[in-house]
């Protein structure tokens, strides 16, 4: 059974089941708080509270999603970032039985076996779902037999899309071995601060992703086996002369970035360093990275990106109508990226000795990997790159609910000199003000701004913004040298270093230093895990652009390098 037929089959037998079917929304919510769609309940949130639906109380759709969190992790056999999601809903009509009845009744019309399901077991907030249990029992499921398990809230227990929202306990479908199927009953809205209010409308929320259900219906190993991608790798087997079952990783990571870069830019997301267009350049800068470990030609991106259109043309008509866009704005993309690799070539060219640390400053600053690095020169504590990648990796996670929630965006040049100036910035905030209890309360650090939080009971001067910018931008003409020691976090404390200090650091941390090397006078002292510039010289004119209240007792500053 071909996936479009899945998708069909889907949509119709829940039309045949009293479901209006709502055509998928974009990539882009309207909501702030995320920055992608990452589930088919999203452009329905707002009919679990107390809007009424314009399609009814039941509806069903096939929705197309983006999820940042799984970047990393793609590459095993089934994480994705872009996919389709197959869902019922429903705002105030029908509840856990009808629900369970539905998602069985379709997953027998297609004759797929059920191998297990999972109900919430219940903790100390809400009580054990035992109504779903009684259920499943009377379909024939049983906790004797294996095939009806109780698992902890981690499992069993959908979390609002965004700050806050509808939420409640789940049961899971599990075929052959992976969820295929998890319905979700909203029963609370939870609030910023995590507390859970009962919902005076209760509602169904389904989601099916419909790369798992195509695994489990074509009999494949895996989603990329599926007719959902295997186009697209049978194109890199024969531009690359390799084969999938020998490079899957790489084969997957191209297969499933490429796709999503489609998909992007078919929104209108153009390649940038800030958030939704940072996401873009991250996804497709991988994947050229891994087009290069493959060997394969230089135009290879142009052929893949016709094989998803060809995929999804007929489901998603605007990949089509979008097609000569999507192209040109993935290939301006893939050469710039093909230059600043050269230029990251001719660097490593000029170094002496290939360190872990540098291996991973060359991947950061032109996107280097480290299998190419590695044909030119040995590396040496190869380790010590992995452990940069790794912690790279949690920063990069951020990300994980759509927006970037502080610190940096990325470690790219420009985000780095931003970083560096942000540093300058509270010193001077400091001396200007005269409170050396100024303390960090946030930041946001992308390749566009600085954004900075900061204890402070009043609103600045003109006068003294004046100041605090002019004392910056002296300090970077000073050509002060910035310099990195390690060091136990109680000596840090002792010596005047700032920090966050609700934040939990390890046992010893990183203080770096921001001093004139004639004089030894210090300006800034801070412990700091982030990347740094080696000299203020390297910054441009540092400007304020806004002051503001970010809270009560807390003022926010924006600041740009002209």
């Amino acid at each position: 059974m071909t996936s479009n037929e899945l998708r069909k089959k889907f949509l119709d037998f829940f039309k045949e089941s009293g479901h209006t079917i709502v055509p998928s929304s974009s990539l882009l919510p309207a909501e702030p708080s995320v920055l992608f769609t990452t589930a088919g309940m999203q452009q329905f949130k707002e009919y679990y509270l107390n809007k009424e639906s314009p399609y009814g109380n039941k509806v069903s759709s096939c929705q197309k999603c983006f999820r940042t969190s799984d970047i990393e992790e793609v590459g095993d056999e089934r994480h994705l970032t872009f996919f389709e999601m197959l869902g019922n809903f429903s705002f105030g009509g029908y509840f856990k039985k009808e629900s369970i009845g539905f998602a069985k009744k379709f997953l027998d019309s297609i004759g797929a076996k059920i191998d297990y399901v999972t109900v919430f077991q219940g903790d100390k907030d809400v009580p054990q779902d035992q109504e779903s249990a009684e259920i499943w029992q009377e379909l024939g499921f049983s906790e004797k037999k294996g095939d009806l398990r109780f698992c902890s809230r981690q499992e069993n227990f959908w979390g609002p899309t965004g700050d806050e929202g509808p939420c409640g306990p789940t049961t899971e479908i599990y075929s052959q071995g992976i969820e295929i199927w998890n319905l979700v009953f909203n029963e609370f809205f939870q609030t910023k601060e995590k507390k859970l209010n009962p919902l005076k409308r209760k509602g169904i929320d389904t989601g099916m992703g419909l790369e798992r259900l195509a695994v489990v219906m074509q009999r494949k190993k895996d989603i990329f086996e599926t007719d959902l991608f295997w186009p697209i790798i049978n194109e890199i087997e024969k531009q690359s002369g390799l084969r999938y079952q020998k490079n899957k990783r790489s084969f997957r990571i191209l297969t499933d970035h490429a796709k999503a870069a489609v998909f992007l830019a078919s929104e209108g997301v153009l390649p940038s360093n800030v958030e939704r267009g940072y996401i873009l350049r991250r996804v497709l800068r991988r994947a050229i990275r891994f087009g290069r470990t493959l060997n394969l030609p230089r135009n290879f991106l142009t052929p893949l990106v016709g094989e998803v259109i060809e995929i999804y043309a007929d489901v998603y008509p605007e990949v089509k109508t979008k097609e000569d866009f999507i192209a040109r704005q993935l290939a301006e993309e893939k050469e710039k990226f093909e230059k600043t690799l050269e230029a990251g070539l001719k660097e490593l060219e000029r170094i002496p000795q290939l360190t872990g640390d540098i291996a991973f400053d060359l991947y950061q600053s032109y996107g280097l990997p480290l299998e190419v690095a590695e044909e030119i020169k040995p590396v040496k504590d190869k380790e010590r790159f992995f452990k940069r990648i790794k912690e790279h990796q949690k920063l990069s996670r951020t990300a994980s609910a759509g927006m970037f929630k502080s610190g940096l965006a990325d470690h790219s040049e420009q985000v780095v000199k931003y970083h560096t100036a942000t540093h300058l910035l509270l010193a001077a905030l400091k001396r200007v003000l005269g409170d050396a209890n100024i303390s960090q309360k946030g930041s946001n650090i992308t390749g566009e701004r600085t954004r900075f939080d900061f204890s402070f009971p009043r609103k600045l001067s003109k006068e003294e913004l004046e100041k605090v910018e002019n004392l910056v931008n002296q300090k970077i003409e000073e050509d002060l040298a910035v310099k990195c020691r390690e060091m136990p976090l109680e000596k840090a404390k002792k010596e005047g270093a700032s920090g966050v200090f609700g934040e939990r650091y390890a046992e010893v941390v990183k203080v770096f230093t921001i001093f004139n090397e004639k004089t030894g006078e210090v300006f800034s002292k801070e412990i700091c895990a982030g990347p740094h510039v080696k000299r203020t010289s390297e910054l441009s004119v540092f400007k304020i652009t806004r002051e503001e209240s970010s809270g009560a007792g807390v003022r926010r500053i924006k600041a740009v390098l002209k």
